[in-house]
């Protein structure tokens, strides 16, 4: 994608999706080194489309879950912003593995009903009380009724 000798080759193609009425619905550009063919473009514009939305996903996910990440988070002086932002991967991949291992886990954020609502909890509750275990501070979020032992 640029003008030296050591550039790699790439190629390019646009997707371009029209409703019923031949109204454009959908418009998108790809670069890849792969060979773009008439065989291969509809395979390569399915992976595209699906790249672009489990990265779209991520971002929303990670804007919208209580980890308050914007697409611009990784702008700022020197390394700062990266580092804060590895940081807030961690902590989501933290909550993923927490979600898939813990049914307690599992219980206190359904509970609350939105995951960014379960970390309002977890951040109020622990200013006033402190939890024996990790389980009795997540039963008592997943129950408000809950007296901590």
């Amino acid at each position: 994608m640029r003008d030296t000798k050591d550039a790699l080759i790439v190629n390019g193609f646009s997707v371009e999706i029209l409703n019923a009425k031949g109204r454009r619905t959908y418009h998108n550009s790809f670069v890849t080194d792969l060979p773009v063919t008439a065989e291969t473009v509809a395979d390569l514009a399915a992976c595209g489309r699906a790249r672009w939305k489990i990265k779209n996903e991520t971002f929303n996910v990670l804007k919208t879950g209580g980890y308050n990440l914007e697409h611009n988070f990784g702008h700022g002086k020197k390394t700062l912003a990266n580092l804060l932002v590895v940081l807030n991967l961690l902590v989501f991949s933290f909550h993923a593995v927490a979600h898939f291992s813990a049914l307690a886990w599992r219980n206190a954020v359904a509970a609350r009903g939105a995951s960014y609502r379960f970390f309002e909890h977890l951040r109020t509750i622990t200013a006033y009380i402190v939890f024996p275990t990790w389980d009795d501070l997540l039963a008592a979020i997943a129950d408000l009724n809950a007296r901590p032992p």
